[in-house]
């Protein structure tokens, strides 16, 4: 019955925030990025995809240039896409409308969403998420730990390093301010501001530092807990932390703190080797989901996209 039911555009101001979240909510393949209150923080305007009455939902987060719209992905937020998971017909009734009405995209799906191939002018490129359970017990979770990772954990065992749970997002801000390697725009700053707010003022969200024996912020990492996710949403090192292997401590330290308990950490996914191997480096195992991409853009604009 649902796949007969009604497809509709709905735009922004037309979205029933109920029966939006009610979707995301009560599905599978659920993820914090596509609950209004996050969208709404990340992205510059979002309109929506509805199959049935809230049956199937999909967010478009929009953005325009030349006066040409086009879909693109907020930041901090790692998988959009349909939800709940879609059945193949589902999947291309989405995939041939954002076809059909929109000439640029460039969006992540979920993992609970497929390519397909039936959409010639569309590619799907696979994404690397990492995920590690949690409900065994340390001891056998450690188990899995890469060689390089035992040792660097045993190494900052040594360093007189300590955990503290609920460091001030001003704190949190101004060391991440500090330690970038590359620039962060205001207006990323701002909207990782009031992400992170939104979650600790709900009790959902908090963040976790890592102090030397000077008392020194050396690494910190704002985890949120989605469902039966424990999300790794945004972390940062100081040269001092790295070189003390702060962050492997303190992941160490919150995996052994959360061991048996029904959670996975979701390290989210990094195209950079180096934090792939970090994450992996802990157990965590792959999770594929793929990035939606097409251009019918009109010269010269189609190069400046691609």
């Amino acid at each position: 019955m649902t796949e007969k039911t009604e497809f509709q555009y709905i735009k922004h101001q037309d979205i029933d925030y109920e029966k939006w979240d009610a979707c995301i909510d009560g599905s599978i393949n659920s993820r914090i990025y596509a609950n209004t209150w996050h969208l709404d923080r990340t992205a510059t305007y979002w309109d929506a995809l509805v199959l049935g009455d809230y049956e199937f939902v999909m967010p478009l987060p929009i953005r325009k240039k030349f006066g040409i719209r086009y879909l693109y992905q907020p930041i901090f937020s790692q998988q959009l896409g349909i939800y709940p998971t879609p059945t193949s017909n589902i999947t291309r009734q989405f995939y041939h409308y954002l076809d059909k009405h929109f000439r640029y995209a460039k969006i992540h799906l979920n993992a609970g969403n497929l390519p397909a191939k039936e959409v010639a002018s569309m590619s799907f490129e696979p994404k690397k998420n990492y995920l590690l359970p949690l409900a065994g017990n340390y001891h056998d979770i450690s188990k899995f730990f890469s060689s390089n990772t035992k040792r660097i954990i045993n190494k900052a065992g040594k360093q007189q390093l300590s955990v503290i749970q609920g460091i001030r997002l001003e704190t949190y801000l101004e060391f991440k301010a500090k330690n970038l390697q590359s620039e962060l725009p205001n207006s990323s700053m701002a909207t990782l501001k009031n992400i992170i707010a939104y979650g600790q003022y709900k009790g959902f969200g908090e963040i976790y530092g890592v102090y030397s024996p000077d008392n020194e912020l050396c690494a910190a990492v704002y985890f949120c807990q989605w469902k039966d996710r424990v999300i790794y949403l945004n972390a940062v090192s100081s040269e001092l932390g790295k070189s003390l292997g702060g962050m492997y401590f303190l992941i160490n330290e919150f995996i052994k703190q959360h061991a048996g308990k029904n959670l996975t950490l979701d390290f989210e996914g990094s195209i950079l080797p180096g934090v792939a191997r970090f994450f992996a480096g802990f157990g965590a195992t792959p999770e594929t989901y793929f990035q939606l991409h097409f251009n019918r853009l009109p010269l010269p604009l189609k190069w400046i996209k691609r």
